[in-house]
């Protein structure tokens, strides 16, 4: 296959150059890492584990996940096949472009803009209720959760400001330490000979996830689990060798972070045994069931390690985030669909070469929606984080399935001699049914998601933002083809490289 990375612009509006990333910035392990913070391993455990045990699979939790882990899979040979073939941050926006058509890519690449917008307001809410709570308890000092919210949001500007190259850096240190801990507890349980059960195979054989209390609410929070792994995609043009990593580090962050998911909720539930397992997840303390077998096996101070972890988590994962949503705007504003975009979210630092101005207006955005929803009284954890996260993945979900279909067309249109029956058919198709089914678990099950928060305004507006976005994409390329033909002409088409495997 050819792996040059010459850079293509496919035109350029106004005669100027395009604003290029910084290339060769981040090798396999870089992506890989980037990629599995913005799934928050921690907070996916501690956070949505519980939830699933009490409410969704019971104690097949674990298998939800295998389930999850087995569909995405599948999701993910379309996608990593067409990665091989076109390089580009904005990822989906591209993919979809290509596949779809221009008018479909840009409503795909709005959303998916619009979904990692919300999510990083989403983490800086978990993060601002894990600080306070944490300095409350082992500290003795109160602290308002907002001084968290405008500390992670300096945080998260001054990471995207220096390039990519940085983030990695911080996001491996902080990912390594969650993974460690979560991992030592695990492994724990496993040399004691697995719990007061043993290693019973109850909680990782699927048929038990569809008796549970709620199997489609178990399943929407395992692939929920997974939000963000995609991200892999869109650090192709700031990578070494894309056509070989970006495939590789998606399914490495797929199947690693699915490894680790079920070994570790299968370990937690063992720990403490089946019915007390269940019993703690469905108390007042349901953190509980990672902290008591973390107490039992490996001790007190680890339970302390963990819930400061907890913090950095969050703070990894949402720095994450900000640095895709920073790249989506960058990567719509670059195209010059609209030429005050070029000339702004379309620049790049002239000495980092990162999208430090659409990173900056991402800060704006995300310390606005925190500052509304904080007036409106809306809680850090159940309001902020729950209903954000909500909107966020039925967005991003919808344009996962997109891409399967547009990955079909890709292969039929434009290289039908690199055509596979699996590869480029049957696993694009069975993982665009999928993403569309577990758009319809959510839909179903958004008030039990929500919580407290079940009744939200927000909540009830979220399918119709998803629809408005959407829309207004597709209104936006339909104005551009009638009345600016050369500006649509470069919806989606400005890659790294566009090439033929071989």
């Amino acid at each position: 296959m050819d792996t040059s990375t010459t850079p293509v612009d496919t035109g350029s509006a106004g005669g100027s150059a395009i604003d290029r990333l910084k290339p060769n910035q981040v090798g396999l392990l870089g992506v890989v890492f980037m990629a599995i913070a913005t799934a928050a391993p921690i907070t996916a455990m501690t956070g949505n584990v519980p939830f699933m045990i009490a409410s969704g699979s019971g104690i097949a939790t674990p298998a939800a996940f295998l389930i999850a882990m087995v569909v995405l899979a599948v999701f993910s040979v379309g996608f990593t096949t067409m990665s091989k073939h076109i390089t580009a941050t904005g990822a989906f926006y591209g993919f979809i472009s290509y596949g779809m058509g221009r008018t479909v890519g840009l409503a795909a690449g709005l959303l998916a803009a619009f979904a990692y917008m919300v999510f990083e307001p989403s983490l800086v809410g978990i993060f601002s209720s894990f600080a306070t709570n944490t300095f409350t308890d082992q500290v003795g000092v109160h602290i308002p959760w907002w001084v968290f919210a405008v500390a992670i949001l300096a945080i998260n500007a001054v990471g995207t400001w220096f390039g990519v190259a940085v983030a990695e850096k911080l996001l491996v240190a902080l990912l390594a330490t969650e993974v460690t801990v979560l991992a030592v507890m695990a492994v724990s349980v496993a040399l004691h000979g697995g719990g007061p059960d043993g290693f019973s195979l109850t909680p990782v054989n699927p048929i038990n996830v569809f008796h549970g209390a709620a199997p489609g609410l178990g399943l929407f929070f395992a692939f929920w689990s997974w939000v963000g792994f995609e991200s892999t995609a869109m650090y192709g043009e700031e990578s070494r060798d894309p056509k070989r990593i970006i495939p590789r580090a998606t399914m490495i962050a797929v199947l690693g972070v699915g490894v680790f998911y079920v070994f570790v909720s299968w370990m937690a539930i063992s720990g403490n045994g089946h019915d007390q397992a269940a019993a703690l997840a469905g108390s007042d303390h349901p953190m509980s069931v990672f902290f008591d077998p973390t107490t039992r096996y490996v001790g007190h101070w680890a339970v302390n390690t963990m819930q400061w972890l907890m913090i950095t988590g969050s703070l990894a994962c949402g720095m994450a985030f900000h640095n895709c949503a920073a790249r989506y705007l960058y990567a719509l504003g670059r195209e010059g669909a609209l030429p005050s975009l070029r000339r702004t979210i379309g620049r790049t630092h002239p000495r980092h070469g990162s999208p430090h101005i659409a990173g900056l207006v991402q800060t704006v955005v995300a310390a606005v929606v925190i500052l509304a929803m904080g007036l409106a009284g809306k809680d850090p954890y159940n309001g902020i984080y729950t209903l954000l996260a909500i909107l966020g993945t039925m967005a991003i979900l919808v344009v996962q399935s997109a891409c399967s279909f547009a990955v079909l067309n890709y292969f039929r249109t434009h290289h039908p001699e690199t055509r596979h029956w699996f590869r480029t058919f049957a696993a694009p198709l069975a993982g665009g049914l999928a993403m569309l089914g577990v758009v319809a678990l959510l839909i179903v099950n958004m008030g039990s998601a929500a919580g407290t928060e079940a009744h939200s305004a927000i909540l009830k507006a979220t399918p119709w933002l998803v629809a408005a976005v959407a829309l207004t994409g597709i209104l936006g390329a339909q104005y551009l083809k009638r009345r600016h033909p050369e500006r649509y002409a470069l919806l989606g088409r400005t890659v790294l490289e566009e090439t033929r495997e071989r």
